[in-house]
């Protein structure tokens, strides 16, 4: 019964997306998703680039010094919108279906999203 309701995201990995709140907030530049997480009670993304932290490793047989990484982490779902290549702009989707595929459609542009 988990995953009978599960809620359904027009955004998936590798797709570009801006960043629509936050400290990264930039709706002129798109980045690319690297991973989703619909898992969770609140869903989060990977956005390149976007809520960069610190991470300090421990020394190991590969690093016996240590480091220190910058590297991405998770943002909330709801602080993205889809990129629409055609108006150059941030756009909702809506699905149609045909031959039993679901596609997204740009609701701007009326453009389909690959």
């Amino acid at each position: 019964m988990k995953n009978r309701f599960k809620t359904k995201y027009s955004i998936k990995r590798g797709d570009q997306v801006v960043v629509i709140t936050g400290d990264d907030k930039d709706l002129n530049t798109p980045k690319a998703v690297l991973s989703v997480n619909t898992d969770d009670v609140s869903p989060r993304i990977i956005v390149e680039g976007v809520n960069m932290v610190t991470k300090h490793i421990k020394p190991n047989a590969q690093s016996p010094q240590g480091s220190i990484v910058k590297q991405e982490a998770p943002i909330a779902i709801s602080n993205v919108m889809l990129w629409d290549a055609k108006t150059k702009s941030a756009t909702k989707v809506r699905t149609e279906r045909k031959d039993g595929k679901a596609l997204r459609i740009s609701k701007k542009s009326g453009e389909v999203i690959k």
